[in-house]
C-alpha cells in the first residue's frame, strides 16, 4: 500500500498536483479507476497490465515499486526492530528514497517539496525520540551535502543541486552511517558508468545518468548495514 502511495506522490508532486485528491484516473482516457482495480500488485496481475477502461498498457513500474517498497519496509523492520525512533526514521527515509528514485528516473528532478517534508519529519521524529542525536545528524547532513556540493561546483553537468540536497537529507536521517551510504552510491554509479563506456564507447560520456537512484541505493545500504560497516572500520583502524 505504501508503494502504491509512493507512485502517486512521484507522479503528482512534480506536476504540482495534490496527493490527497482527486482519486486516481486513467492517464489515457481520464476514467476514474475503481477501488478493486487499484489493489497493489494484485490488480495489475488480474488486469494483465492493461487498464479496464480503455485497454491502455499499465507500466510494470507500478507493481515493481509496490513490491520494492514492501520489501524495503520488511528489511527495515527486521533490522531496526526494538529501536523505535530509528525504525520510524528508517521507514520515512525508505519512502522518501523511493519517491525521488521515481521522479529522477522519469523527469530528472528531485522535488524540493519532497525533501522539505522529509527534513521536517526527520527533525521532528529525532527531536521527540532521540534529541541527543540531533547534533550528530546536523553534522552528517552538512558534511554529506557539502561533499556533493563541492562535486557539483567542480562538475556541474555531472551533479545537480537536487542530489546535494538529497545527500543532506540522508545525513539527517542516517547520522554517521551516511558515510557508507555515499560510498555505496559512488561505487554503484561508477560501475554503471564504466559499464556503459565499455559497451558504447565515447558516446556514453555524453549521456546524462540520474544520480538520485544511486544515492537512494546507498541510503538503503547505510540504513540496513551502515552501522556495522562504521563499527568495523573504527575498530580496524582506530
Amino acid at each position: 500500500m505504501m508503494g502504491s502511495f509512493v507512485t502517486v506522490v512521484a507522479h503528482r508532486v512534480p506536476r504540482g498536483e495534490s496527493i490527497v485528491g482527486p482519486r486516481s484516473r486513467c492517464p489515457e482516457c481520464g476514467a476514474q479507476i475503481a477501488a478493486y482495480d487499484n489493489v497493489p500488485v494484485l490488480s495489475w496481475l488480474v488486469l494483465r497490465g492493461r487498464a479496464r477502461c480503455c485497454g491502455v498498457g499499465i507500466s510494470p513500474r507500478y507493481p515493481l515499486t509496490e513490491l520494492a517498497v514492501g520489501g524495503a519496509y520488511a528489511a527495515t523492520v527486521s533490522v531496526l526492530w526494538g529501536e523505535t525512533t530509528q525504525l520510524v526514521l528508517g521507514l520515512v527515509l525508505v519512502t522518501t528514497l523511493a519517491v525521488v528514485t521515481l521522479t529522477d528516473l522519469e523527469r530528472r528532478i528531485i522535488p524540493n517539496r519532497v525533501l522539505a517534508v522529509a527534513s521536517v519529519l526527520g527533525v521532528a521524529i529525532a527531536a521527540i525520540g532521540d534529541p541527543g542525536s540531533l547534533p550528530e545528524r546536523a553534522i552528517a547532513a552538512a558534511a554529506a551535502g557539502g561533499l556533493l556540493f563541492a562535486a557539483a561546483l567542480l562538475y556541474p553537468r555531472g551533479m545537480g543541486l537536487g542530489d546535494v540536497k538529497l545527500a543532506a537529507v540522508m545525513g539527517l536521517y542516517l547520522g554517521r552511517d551516511v558515510g557508507p551510504a555515499l560510498l555505496a552510491a559512488l561505487l554503484a554509479g561508477s560501475v554503471v558508468g564504466l559499464t556503459m563506456i565499455a559497451r558504447e564507447g565515447g558516446s556514453a560520456r555524453r549521456k546524462a545518468i540520474p544520480f538520485g537512484p544511486f544515492l537512494a541505493l546507498g541510503g538503503l545500504v547505510g540504513l540496513l548495514v551502515g552501522a556495522p560497516i562504521v563499527d568495523w572500520y573504527l575498530n580496524t583502524f582506530s
